[in-house]
Formats: C-alpha cells, structure tokens, sequence
C-alpha cells in the first residue's frame, strides 16, 4: 500500500514537472537589447567603432548574465576579439538572424554545455 502511493506520487510528481517545462518552453525570451538588434546591425557596425564597441559590450553583458545564473557553467575568461569573430561568424551563416541569438550560442559552446539554453 505504502509503495503504491508513493508511486502515485512521484509520477504525479514527474507529470507536474513535464507539464512546466512544456509551458516554459513555449515562453519566448524577453531580449533588453539594443533599438536594432539584426545580424544586418552588427554588420553595418563594422565601420562604426563606436556602435561596435557598444554592440560587444552587449553581447559581453550576456555571458556575464550567463554566469550570474548558472554559476556551475560559467562561460571562461573570453576576449571582445573573439566575441566579435564569433557574431561576425554567426551573422555570415545567419543573415536574417540577430546578433542576440548569436549571444546565446556564445554562451552555448563557451560554457562547455554545447546545447541552447533552455527551462
């Protein structure tokens, strides 16, 4: 009797637990970026020293993020050079895509953890 209600409760328990992450994952992430966050943004910051220095600035405030909140997967000491190489990269590939997610895949593979971020 006693181990049937614990199982009970423990897959009630596991259902809970699949039915948030269900949910979470549906919950986009809420970017406090730049006005113009586009790979086609980082592009055109090339000639701009200034908007590029803010822009790796940015990116560098994610990993910093990053760390805050996974403390057991920090990404390691990293340089504004190969921050930029890295976005650079990522909008080659990713024209349409945005600098922010470039952020993230950053952190993906400088953490050690290799896959996105995810609740």
């Amino acid at each position: 009797m006693f181990r049937r209600k614990y199982m009970q409760r423990a897959i009630l328990a596991l259902a809970t637990m699949l039915i948030s992450n269900a949910d979470a994952a549906e919950v986009p992430i809420k970017i406090l970026g730049l006005d113009d966050m586009s790979c086609r943004a980082w592009s055109e910051s090339k000639s701009d020293a200034e908007q590029r220095a803010l822009n790796v600035a940015w990116v560098r405030g994610v990993l910093t993020g990053h760390n805050y909140a996974n403390r057991s997967q920090q990404v390691s000491a990293i340089s504004s050079g190969t921050v930029e190489q890295h976005v650079t990269r990522y909008c080659n590939y990713n024209p349409r895509g945005t600098f922010s997610d470039a952020a993230f895949r950053l952190s993906d593979q400088f953490s050690g953890r290799n896959d996105p971020i995810t609740k």
